[in-house]
């Protein structure tokens, strides 16, 4: 029997620099499971790489070390796990990339949690107290001698409610946290095939109530929330009701969130979005393509992107464009057409991120099947770098073309276009209608969405010098991992041909 008295809990960083390089938020498995943990009575310490190094004469004094995952972390995520088994302390890894991927996992670790990762984390410790055996543990995979087992997977946790709320106080460094996030929901009803959260949190939509989110907001009492679902607005009548709740209980702090096209649909609830301080939202666009779009099973047309930004910005609104370029019927003309589309309907902050085929997704299946995956350097699978071949261009053009969109619309001359006479006049004119009718709220928000435009626009263009300045020697990479691709192609080719 061996006591757990003390568990450290880690999320990696991610690799380099990339749009969100500014605005650190820590995921929140680890604190949600630190929360249960210390209900336990166990010591918990949070360790997010993107806040603070990890103190290892703290960690290597723990009974049992967690660390979670994403692709792009996953080599870091490993390192880590290497050092603290060598010490002889037990790590246990979870995430989604060793969800898919849990043999992998299992050769840096002792144990993998697959999927949510709660309840299995609290059998996982009461096993290893009680010397009981993991056979029992659904969601578990482990190695008994040089034996990989994988138990049946786990049931999504369907009461939300009964889950504690999330102890970022556990998180060392969360005083560099200037956005607290809260998540009211999980899983998405659509399925985008480039996506893992379908296959990690399923395509049911599962919601806390109202008044779980209203206790979290109260027992927080955040400036700035980032709201983590995968769409805010899956279920928008539910979402009008928080909301409403919001502004009759006083608790509206400056807030964002993920939401999909659709929500133009519905003028009351962005009209309720913008009395309860909403002053961005992220939106996955992913494409100006049509052909791309249903390549994606987006459900949106382009039609209806160019209304949702024109009456989400009639609300006041700032937008956060999310586009994903490499698909199957993108081009190179496709890419540039989408920086044109951003620039030309005013959105206010954009990331062009390149299509990556995450394991667990359909499109990495496709892209493994096919024999078009260039490198299985997981580090590279952020967004940033292409790590497969394109269909319509080399994965030299796609990645030069994707960052040349990013320094467009990042550029120096669109920053000070911000500041031009008939942008600044309409500005001012706005502020001081607000200003006249004593709506210093609106007129708050206004500076607030003013400014942090801008910013974000000049940050973005310091962002993209860094990642190039860091990254210089890519395009030369890919152009090599892209001819060892063709070779390993044409030489199996020969090989099933001297076969026949």
């Amino acid at each position: 029997m061996s006591r757990i008295k003390k568990v450290a809990l880690i999320e990696p960083r991610a690799p380099g620099y990339h749009v969100y390089s500014r605005i650190a938020l820590p995921r929140l498995g680890l604190p949600l499971i630190g929360a249960m943990l210390k209900q336990r009575g166990i010591d918990v310490t949070v360790y997010c790489q993107d806040f603070v190094d990890i103190d290892y004469s703290d960690v290597l004094s723990s009974d049992l070390v967690g660390i979670s995952t994403t692709t792009s972390t996953a080599p870091e995520g490993y390192r880590i796990a290497q050092r603290i088994r060598e010490a002889g302390i037990p790590v246990v890894m979870g995430g989604s990339h060793v969800t898919f991927l849990p043999d992998e996992a299992l050769q840096y670790a002792d144990f993998c949690v697959r999927g949510e990762g709660e309840y299995t984390m609290l059998e996982l410790v009461d096993a290893i107290e009680s010397g009981s055996g993991f056979g029992n543990i659904a969601g578990l995979s482990y190695r008994i001698g040089d034996e990989i087992r994988h138990n049946p997977p786990r049931e999504l946790v369907q009461d939300l409610d009964a889950l504690p709320f999330p102890d970022l106080s556990l998180i060392r460094g969360r005083e560099k946290m200037g956005i607290t996030p809260i998540a009211t929901s999980r899983g998405c009803p659509y399925n985008c095939n480039f996506c893992s959260v379908i296959k990690m949190f399923g395509r049911g939509y599962r919601q806390r109530s109202v008044d779980s989110v209203i206790e979290e907001l109260r027992y927080l009492q955040p400036e700035t929330v980032f709201f983590y679902d995968d769409n805010f607005a899956g279920n928008r009548e539910r979402a009008k009701a928080l909301l409403e709740r919001m502004l009759s209980e006083g608790l509206t702090p400056y807030w964002t969130a993920q939401v999909r096209v659709d929500i133009a649909r519905d003028r009351e609830l962005l009209a309720l979005m913008k009395r309860s301080n909403c002053y961005i939202l992220y939106i996955g666009l992913e494409s100006v393509n049509p052909a791309t779009l249903q390549e994606f099973n987006k459900k949106q047309s382009v039609e209806e992107i160019i209304e949702a930004v024109r009456i989400i910005h009639e609300h006041g609104i700032m937008i956060h464009g999310m586009f994903v370029f490499g698909a199957e019927h993108d081009d190179v003309s496709d890419l540039r057409a989408a920086a044109n589309f951003a620039l030309r309907t005013g959105i206010d902050t954009v990331q062009f991120m390149i299509l990556t085929p995450l394991p667990g997704t359909a499109y990495f299946d496709q892209m493994e099947r096919e024999g078009r995956l260039l490198t299985r350097e997981w580090h590279l699978y952020d967004g940033q770098h292409v790590v497969f071949q394109p269909a319509q261009m080399s994965p030299y053009e796609l990645q030069k073309e994707t960052f040349k969109a990013m320094r467009r619309f990042y550029s120096i001359y669109e920053c000070v276009k911000m500041f031009a006479p008939p942008q600044f006049l309409r500005f001012m004119l706005k502020l001081n209608f607000n200003l006249l009718r004593g709506k210093w709220q609106d007129a708050r928000l206004q500076m607030r969405v003013a400014l942090r435009r801008w910013f974000y626009r000049a940050y973005g263009h310091v962002l993209i010098k860094r990642w190039e300045a860091a990254n210089k020697d890519f395009g030369e990479k890919i152009r090599m991992l892209a001819e060892k691709a063709r070779s390993m192609g044409a030489a199996k080719q020969t090989s099933v041909g001297k076969a026949k």
